[in-house]
C-alpha cells in the first residue's frame, strides 16, 4: 500500500509541476496582454509588393468566392499578384479561375499536403515580388489587410501573423472554435510581443519577406502542421515574428462534430510529433546562444489544448480533496485551477458574452472527453492528410 502511495504521490507531483507551470504561464500571458498595449507601427508611404497564395483542395465554390474576394482588397492592383493553387478542382472550376486576372497552378500530388502545394506554387513564381502571403482556401481578408501587414514589414518586421477571427458562429461547435482562435491571438500572439517574443504562426493570413518565405520553405515537408514548424526554424534562427491585431482575416470555424475531431486529432499529432523533432535542440538553443525565443515555441508544442486543462484542472483538485497526502495538496491544485480559469476567462473577447455563449459551455464536457480519446488515437495521423471540409459562405 505504501508503495502504490508512494507511485501516486510521484505521478501527480510530476503532473502538478507540468500542468501548474502551464497554468502560470496562461496567466502571467493572458494578464500581461490586457495590461500592457502593444505599439503598432506607424503607417508607411512605401508599399511592398505582394504574391498572395491561396491554397485549395477540391471546394471548388469556395475557391471561386475566396478568390474573387481577393481581387478586391484595397491596395494599389499593381502591387499584389495572386496565385491559386489547384489541388483536385473539378475542369469547369480551373477554367473559371484562369478568366480571372490572377494565376492558377493546377498540381497533382500522390499525398496531398499545403507545404507541397506551395513548394510548386513558388516554382511557378516570377521575381519582383517583397513578401508572400498565404491564405487558407475559405479566408476572406478585410479590405486594409495588406496595408496593415505592409506596416509591419516596412518597419523592419520580416514575418507578420494577421488576426485570424472567426466568419461564422452558426452552431455551439462553432462558436467554441471561434473563441479558441481568440483566446489563442490573444495568450499566443498578442501577449508574447509584450514580451518581445514571437507570436504563433497560424498557417493562413500570415505574411514573409519573399526570400524568407522561400528559403523556409523549402526546409519543410510536413504532412501536417507545416505552420508550427514554420515557426520553429524561424525562431531558431532569430528571426522574431510580428502579429498585427488590425490585419484582420476571416477564417470559417468548424461546425460539424466530427469534422472537429478530425481536425484536432491532426493538430494534436502534428504537434507533439514536432516537439519530438525539435525537444531537445530548445535546451541547447538556450545554453549556448540564449535563445529563449525558440525555446518558447518549442514549449507551445508540448502543452496540451486548453480544453483539457478545462477539465484536467478541476478532476485533479478534486483527485486531491479525495486522497490527502497522495501528491501536492487541493489547495496548491485550487491556486493552479484559478489561474488556468482566469487566464482564458481574460482572453476572452466581450463580444462573444451573449445569448449564444451559454448553449456553447454545455458542450464543453463533451468535447473534453472527446479530446481525451484523441490522445489514444494519434498514430498515423501526421502521416495521412486530413483534409477539413468547408461551407460556401458560412454564417
Amino acid at each position: 500500500m505504501d508503495i502504490i502511495k508512494f507511485i501516486v504521490s510521484i505521478i501527480t507531483g510530476l503532473l502538478f509541476i507540468y500542468l501548474g507551470i502551464y497554468s502560470l504561464y496562461l496567466f502571467v500571458f493572458s494578464l500581461a496582454g490586457k495590461l500592457f498595449p502593444v505599439k503598432n507601427p506607424p503607417v508607411s508611404g512605401k508599399l511592398a509588393k505582394f504574391v498572395i497564395y491561396i491554397c485549395s483542395y477540391k471546394e471548388d465554390e469556395i475557391i471561386l468566392n475566396s478568390a474573387a474576394n481577393a481581387l478586391t482588397i484595397n491596395y494599389p492592383g499593381d502591387m499584389f499578384h495572386i496565385c491559386v493553387i489547384a489541388d483536385s478542382l473539378k475542369p469547369e472550376t480551373v477554367e473559371t479561375l484562369k478568366k480571372m486576372p490572377l494565376q492558377v497552378v493546377e498540381v497533382v500530388f500522390e499525398t496531398s499536403t499545403k507545404s507541397k502545394a506551395l513548394h510548386k506554387a513558388i516554382e511557378n513564381t516570377a521575381d519582383g515580388f517583397d513578401a508572400a502571403v498565404v491564405f487558407d482556401i475559405d479566408n476572406i481578408a478585410a479590405p486594409d489587410f495588406l496595408y496593415q501587414i505592409n506596416n509591419y514589414l516596412q518597419a523592419g518586421d520580416k514575418v507578420v501573423q494577421g488576426h485570424r477571427t472567426a466568419k461564422n458562429t452558426n452552431t455551439p461547435i462553432a462558436i467554441l472554435d471561434a473563441i479558441s482562435e481568440e483566446v489563442n491571438n490573444h495568450i499566443f500572439r498578442k501577449s508574447q510581443r509584450v514580451f518581445n517574443l514571437s507570436a504563433a504562426i497560424i498557417g493562413s493570413g500570415m505574411a514573409l519577406e519573399y526570400k524568407l518565405f522561400k528559403n523556409v520553405m523549402m526546409q519543410i515537408d510536413a504532412v501536417g502542421g507545416f505552420d508550427k514548424e514554420m515557426g520553429l526554424l524561424l525562431t531558431r534562427n532569430r528571426i522574431s515574428v510580428a502579429y498585427a491585431d488590425k490585419a484582420v482575416i476571416y477564417d470559417e470555424k468548424v461546425s460539424n462534430p466530427e469534422v472537429f475531431k478530425k481536425q484536432r486529432r491532426r493538430w494534436l499529432s502534428a504537434q507533439f510529433n514536432l516537439f519530438k523533432v525539435y525537444g531537445w535542440s530548445g535546451l541547447t538553443e538556450l545554453f549556448k546562444h540564449g535563445n529563449f525565443d525558440y525555446l518558447n515555441e518549442i514549449y507551445q508544442t508540448a502543452i496540451l489544448p486548453r480544453v483539457l486543462m478545462l477539465g484536467l484542472m478541476p478532476m485533479m483538485m478534486l483527485f486531491s480533496v479525495l486522497t490527502p497526502g497522495m501528491g501536492p495538496g487541493w489547495q496548491l491544485w485550487l491556486a493552479a485551477t484559478a489561474c488556468c480559469y482566469l487566464a482564458i476567462l481574460i482572453a476572452v473577447p466581450s463580444s462573444f458574452v451573449n445569448n449564444k455563449l451559454l448553449g456553447a459551455v454545455l458542450r464543453l464536457p463533451l468535447i473534453f472527453f472527446t479530446m481525451v480519446l484523441l490522445l489514444f488515437k494519434l498514430k498515423g495521423a501526421n502521416k495521412k492528410f486530413i483534409h477539413t471540409p468547408h461551407i460556401h459562405n458560412a454564417d
